[in-house]
């Protein structure tokens, strides 16, 4: 009875360790099955991510090709930019395609710069590149200009500076020799002298005298500082051979007007360089 008991025991234990043991086959499909479960699922999540990157594409390009400029307005652009000068439309609507309104595409062309820092604009009929006006102060270069004043233009400087108010009449009486309206011209652009009035004689001349300019430029803090007679013989720029009676006359630059003057009339200061009010283009 014990060795009988004893089998038993031995037989009831081996049952359990098989018990506890897996089967192997089963732990195989198990695996196989979850492995195949997670593949599936990894697969279908590629899948969909790759689906989702190509329609981000395709929209991509089709609000691309919806915000893509006309090709008229491309070529316009390319047109004008490289031109040495402004083109006129014939040109331009000789490069574009089939069925274009060149006039149309140019005013659409010229919206959209309105507002940037390069505009279209047209210059009689043709249409070119400009800086924006608001900006050109950019692009400015300033430069001094060194001008030679002529023996004329000197000559006649001294006498406006001693004689003032003088006219061109008397300029020419005490110079000997007549006055190109070129000379005075000069003296005027260098802001040197300016008319004052007018005389009151026939046919009314201008008359004329220095500015504030002229002080600046020659050093003077009144025109009664110029030089007189002794120090121009003493400075040899007067002939030895003057006459007993020469005298250098005392400048004043008063701008109160004398009693042989009259004022200045609205036109005088355009010195007949502007048109006539009656040839002046609305």
């Amino acid at each position: 009875m014990p060795s009988v008991a004893k089998k038993l025991v031995i037989v009831q234990d081996e049952e359990r360790d098989t018990g506890d043991q897996a089967d192997p086959r089963t732990e195989q499909a198990s695996g196989d099955m979850t492995g195949q479960g997670a593949g599936e699922g990894t697969g279908q999540g590629e899948h969909t991510g790759h689906d989702a990157q190509q329609d981000a594409h395709a929209e991509h390009a089709g609000a691309g090709e919806e915000n893509a400029r006309p090709d008229e307005l491309r070529i316009l652009e390319a047109l004008l930019f490289a031109a040495a000068a402004p083109l006129d439309e014939a040109t331009l609507g000789k490069q574009l395609p089939d069925g274009v309104n060149v006039r149309e595409a140019l005013a659409q062309l010229k919206a959209e710069y309105a507002t940037r820092g390069v505009n279209l604009v047209k210059i009689g009929k043709k249409w070119t590149f400009r800086t924006a006006g608001d900006l050109s102060w950019l692009l400015t270069k300033k430069s001094v200009e060194t001008r030679k004043l002529s023996r004329a233009a000197i000559e006649t400087l001294a006498i406006i500076a001693y004689h003032q108010p003088v006219t061109r009449a008397e300029i020419e009486e005490i110079r000997g020799v007549v006055v190109s309206k070129g000379t005075l011209d000069v003296l005027l652009e260098t802001g040197w002298i300016r008319p004052r009035g007018r005389r009151k004689v026939p046919g009314r001349p201008l008359t004329f005298g220095t500015t504030e300019e002229f002080l600046s430029q020659f050093s003077l803090e009144e025109v009664g500082d110029l030089p007189g007679l002794e120090e121009l013989r003493g400075a040899g720029l007067l002939d030895g051979r003057l006459p007993p009676d020469f005298q250098v006359p005392m400048p004043s630059d008063d701008t109160t007007l004398r009693d042989d003057e009259d004022p200045l009339e609205p036109g005088d200061l355009d010195l007949g360089l502007a048109p006539p009010a009656s040839r002046t283009e609305d």
